[in-house]
């Protein structure tokens, strides 16, 4: 399902103008983002949380050319869903 697709379906299940809906999933996608980089996790109840994982440096190995990188310490963005979210799902 697309970013579209969602808006349509919002749009068509509450009567709102696309526009406006398109305007309020953009906003909630930036304020994700923005608490995301400043490492700020987003707590949603019964949807999940979106939060930051820090991975430690780690050697890893190239294999076409043979030879040996360093993967310096990064965050990532990752998504754990509510137990009833996975539930729902399974």
């Amino acid at each position: 399902m697309t970013k579209a697709e969602i808006v349509k379906q919002i749009a068509r299940e509450t009567g709102v103008e696309a526009v406006a809906v398109t305007a309020v999933v953009e906003e909630f996608m930036k304020q994700v983002r923005g608490a995301l980089a400043t490492k700020e996790n987003v707590y949603l109840r019964g949807f999940g949380t979106f939060l930051i994982k820090h991975r430690k440096a780690k050697t890893a190995r190239n294999i076409t050319k043979n030879t040996t990188i360093v993967i310096p310490e990064h965050d990532i963005p990752a998504f754990k869903p509510a137990p009833n979210f996975e539930e729902a799902v399974k």
